[in-house]
């Protein structure tokens, strides 16, 4: 059963637009703009090309993982800051490097039910606006002090402060429940699939080698829009590829965790903002616009061990979404998966590619076996472009919705895994079909 065969006429969701902000590095031209005031970048892009008035939104959806204590609820003050009626609702969803997939899923759940026709679903990361925050001795102390009654029992409080206490704590891609970091965890998937140096270095040299292409290509001059800083600073590309990568300068580069993981092979972190604009299908054609993608199916799904599979999201999404719209990977033209490292997509495709993974883990009876690199990220992947977490989802679905149109194939898949074990997929059709 698909989720979006036998819907009212009128009612399958369509992508009619989506747009990102340039992903710069971190601590860049975005540590300028607050968390909110970047994520409201491509909501306003949006409403400026496709001429949709800001009060036709009926909700707007923003994924974010790290996220600020000042905009906890970061889709609201984003989408005041676009300049949404203050009337339309909007919600913050984290869920790891899934969070904007799964809003992206929520509003074509609600386009599909007649709840709605027009909505906005965004992802936004600003690293250079991460919050710091002190110790948890100093947190539970500064409780108790602002509950002490006299001075005594505050210098009693405070007597139990010590000098390394005062030493801030940043964010950490640390699991709580393994204690791995995800480049750690990732070492233990690359090891178990047998994934060697040379393999990883030869993804991450052909991601940043597509990426080149790409934008000289001008593969991403429909969904990359300049975005002007708040001191009047401009970025209009993507600045974390390098020109000219080979896979001779990424093997001199020294492994970041005792593995085969270096900084040359692993996606590095990254700013930046993305946001697609939905719709139903009988909206879209009352207002006359043309959608990139119809939105078919998704899947969400947790892995099946944190310790050596804390990354095969794509290998037990893809599998089960294919196979629930009885298709397989041949049907599919356009590839557009999240490269955490270039170690786990390679463990993906290996698992994807192993029978006794597909019997174990899945309870499939073979396996479906690994995706063409002739038709996956083809216009570079999260190595190259970086990975501004929650902007990464909808970077997938811009570029694998653009690839479409591009290719005029009929199916379009994304596919990403996130920190806790943690995976996605969506499939996207095309239009013209």
């Amino acid at each position: 059963m698909t989720y979006y065969t036998k819907l009212a006429a009128g009612r399958q969701p369509v992508i009619v637009e989506a747009l990102r902000t340039p992903f710069l590095k971190s601590g860049g031209l975005y540590a300028e703009f607050l968390h909110h005031e970047l994520a409201a970048q491509p909501i306003k892009a949006l409403l400026e090309k496709t001429g949709v008035e800001p009060e036709a939104i009926e909700i707007l959806t923003v994924g974010q993982v790290v996220q600020e204590l000042d905009t906890t609820n970061v889709a609201r003050e984003a989408g005041l800051a676009a300049g949404l009626p203050s009337r339309i609702p909007a919600y913050s969803i984290s869920m790891a490097g899934i969070s904007p997939a799964v809003g992206f899923a929520h509003i074509c759940d609600m386009i599909a039910l007649g709840r709605m026709d027009v909505a906005i679903a965004g992802g936004s990361e600003n690293f250079s606006e991460i919050p710091i925050r002190l110790n948890r001795n100093v947190r539970r102390r500064a409780v108790g002090l602002a509950q002490a009654k006299s001075a005594a029992e505050r210098l009693k409080v405070a007597a139990g402060l010590r000098p390394g206490d005062l030493v801030p704590e940043l964010p950490s891609s640390t699991d709580l429940t393994t204690g791995l970091t995800m480049g750690a965890a990732c070492e233990v998937m690359a090891e178990r699939f047998g994934v060697t140096r040379e393999e990883a270095d030869e993804l991450a040299a052909r991601s940043h080698q597509n990426a080149e292409k790409a934008w000289e290509a001008g593969n991403f001059s429909d969904d990359v829009f300049p975005t002007t800083n708040p001191k009047g600073e401009t970025a209009e590309r993507d600045n974390s590829f390098r020109g000219g990568t080979t896979l001779e300068k990424l093997a001199k580069l020294q492994p970041a965790f005792n593995g085969i993981i270096t900084a040359g092979n692993a996606s590095g972190l990254t700013d930046g903002a993305t946001a697609q604009l939905l719709m139903s299908t009988s909206e879209a054609k009352r207002r006359k616009l043309q959608p990139l993608a119809q939105v078919v199916d998704y899947e969400f799904i947790g892995t099946n061990s944190l310790g050596s599979g804390m990354l095969l999201g794509p290998a037990m999404a893809i599998p089960t979404i294919l196979t629930r719209n009885g298709l397989s990977i041949d049907d599919i033209a356009v590839f557009e998966l999240h490269e955490a490292f270039a170690a786990q997509i390679i463990a993906n495709q290996k698992a994807l590619a192993s029978k006794e993974f597909a019997i174990s883990a899945l309870g499939h009876k073979d396996a479906i076996g690994t995706i063409p690199v002739e038709r996956l990220n083809l216009w570079g992947g999260s190595v190259a472009l970086g990975n501004p977490f929650a902007g990464t989802g909808g970077r997938l679905l811009s570029t694998a919705a653009r690839r479409l149109q591009e290719s005029g194939e009929r199916y379009a898949l994304t596919a990403t895994c996130a920190g806790g074990g943690l995976g996605a997929a969506i499939l996207l059709s095309n239009p013209d079909f």
